[in-house]
């Protein structure tokens, strides 16, 4: 069962690289009763998080305690929730490594991955 204090996370169900890695911390959550929840952007929940398919395809979204975090952010609101990852949140928040590894995240995979979605789109049209 789901509160409002639940983590909840947006993610690509559609997309193999993000529903490897989001199914893994899912699986994780579940496995230790966490209160996160797991959203599909392709499903009827992503009407509740006030973003167009487009704008959640493009990036890792987090809702904790009514802010929306998109992004690294989100990977840290995420990983800080789960008891295994803190410690990978404490080493990607240090200054410099957030910096770094926002603009990975930001400037080449988010945007790799999600024309990577766009063209799975295309083809499934043709």
């Amino acid at each position: 069962m789901t509160s409002d204090t639940d983590t909840r996370v947006l993610y690509n169900a559609e997309c193999p690289v993000c529903s490897f890695e989001i199914g893994h911390y899912r699986d994780y959550a579940e496995a230790r009763d966490l209160p996160i929840r797991f959203d599909d952007l392709n499903g009827p929940e992503r009407a509740q998080w006030g973003l167009s398919e487009d704008a959640a395809a493009r990036r890792l979204y987090v809702l904790k305690d009514g802010t929306l975090h998109g992004g690294l952010d989100a990977f840290l609101v995420l990983w800080r929730q789960m008891p295994r990852y803190r410690w990978l949140a404490r080493a990607v928040a240090l200054p410099g490594v957030r910096q770094a590894a926002s603009a990975l995240y930001d400037y080449v995979l988010a945007p790799l991955i999600y024309r990577w979605h766009l063209r799975r789109k295309a083809r499934a049209r043709a």
